[in-house]
């Protein structure tokens, strides 16, 4: 299976070029960057000391090489490579976090043209956390208070993170209720007494820390709390690469990791 790497001179982007490389059934076949990036025109595996007669482009038609496209970047790069994409079939695999309500629709749309798989998070470990969080709020939805903190570096531009944004879907998916309902995204004054019912936000971002999740169920006399951790992206690397695989038999439809893991 032929791969793209977008965002290929960014440290996810060499991870995943890094987990590629290391693979016995995936072929990188192209490695793209942001125009005016350092490293157009460089080999894809120089930073590892390896020449993989792939050159880093920002040539977006490239894509048309490649089976499936891996693409943890910015939203409105990511949107252009889709549309690439679903012209001429290629199948993508979509970490990037921070789309607004055009961009969701607008990764719905190319999946009627070719395969996605959209997550916020492509971590094995983090998939199951939701589950367990779905489960945990079946079980604890009266007489607990919940919260959702994560804790990102500090380069990360949006906030909360996608993965903490779908831990709330989760919660609210498992009361009944769409998360805008009952999310509380800032305190700030005098807030009053905390309405029973919500789902509170925490963010923190700093250093280099790679991704930390904790959701509270606090209630009277106990509290409970589901953490992951993530000390490395490698977890999302072969996430990714899970993704694409599975994809290996899909024409289009839009998935996500609970589908990959199933």
């Amino acid at each position: 299976m032929r791969i793209a790497i977008a965002g290929a001179g960014g440290r996810m982007g060499r991870m995943l070029i890094e987990a590629v490389l290391q693979s016995q059934d995936l072929a990188l076949a192209v490695a793209l960057d942001r125009p005016g990036s350092p490293h157009i025109g460089q080999d894809a595996g120089a930073f590892l000391g390896q020449q993989t007669g792939v050159a880093v482009t920002d040539d977006l038609q490239a894509l048309r090489q490649a089976d499936c496209l891996i693409d943890f970047t910015r939203p409105e790069g990511t949107l252009a490579h889709l549309q690439v994409c679903a012209e001429h079939g290629v199948k993508a695999v979509i970490g990037t976090t921070g789309f607004d309500d055009a961009g969701r629709a607008a990764i719905r749309a190319a999946a009627e043209r070719t395969a996605v798989v959209f997550a916020p998070n492509m971590s094995v470990g983090v998939n199951a956390t939701l589950k367990l969080l779905e489960l945990a709020a079946r079980l604890l939805q009266e007489g607990y208070d919940v919260e959702v903190f994560e804790a990102h570096h500090r380069n990360k531009v949006d906030a909360p993170s996608g993965t903490a944004l779908k831990m709330g879907e989760t919660i609210a998916g498992a009361w009944g209720k769409p998360l805008d309902d009952v999310a509380t995204w800032a305190r700030h004054g005098h807030t009053g007494a905390r309405p029973a019912g919500t789902i509170g936000f925490s963010v923190l971002r700093g250093g280099d820390i790679v991704g930390d999740h904790t959701v509270s169920f606090c209630g009277i006399g106990e509290r409970i709390e589901i953490t992951h951790r993530s000390s490395s992206r490698a977890t999302y690397a072969e996430g990714s690469l899970r993704a694409a695989r599975y994809l290996a038999g899909k024409q289009s439809g839009l998935y996500d990791m609970q589908d990959v893991l199933a």
